[in-house]
């Protein structure tokens, strides 16, 4: 097919990889990219939107993660993209950008130790609670998601 070139490889050197990140930011341009990468499971309980949420280690469900119980509990998995009621599927967003509100910018965030599901921007402080750090502020209506295991008080 003489004088087609959409969809050639790229050369395998470090001129094709230029060539791919050169294309890759063309077409990414202005963009903000929400909810990269995530799955789905049941919920044991309700969640609501932008909720971080953990997985139950017994069965694999999903639900609303707190720094005040166990490990399992303050271990986040990710954010609810979207309300969901027990037994239904959520989808559990691990990586990207999460549209939420009344964020602070450039403030990194925390699980809570206050409520269940919810972020802060100040850590847990009491011994026996986990600190989790869960993202950073871009603005006042997206984190950045930047998951990382707990960490228990003592």
């Amino acid at each position: 097919m003489s004088g087609i070139s959409n969809y050639e490889p790229y050369a395998p050197n470090a001129q094709g990889f230029t060539e791919v990140l050169i294309d890759l930011k063309t077409t990414m341009a202005g963009r903000t990219v929400y909810s990269v990468a995530g799955f789905q499971a049941p919920a044991f309980e309700d969640v609501t939107q932008g909720e971080a949420l953990y997985s139950r280690a017994s069965d694999g469900y999903v639900g609303r993660a707190v720094a005040n119980d166990t490990e399992d509990k303050a271990n986040v998995v990710g954010f609810a993209q979207t309300a969901k009621l027990a037994g239904e599927l959520v989808r559990v967003v691990i990586v990207g950008v999460l549209p939420t509100s009344g964020l602070s910018p450039g403030e990194i965030y925390y699980l809570s130790a206050g409520g269940a599901g919810a972020i802060t921007t100040t850590p847990p402080s009491t011994a026996g609670h986990y600190v989790v750090r869960v993202g950073e502020a871009a603005s006042a209506a997206e984190l950045i998601i930047q998951l990382e295991p707990p960490v228990k008080l003592r």
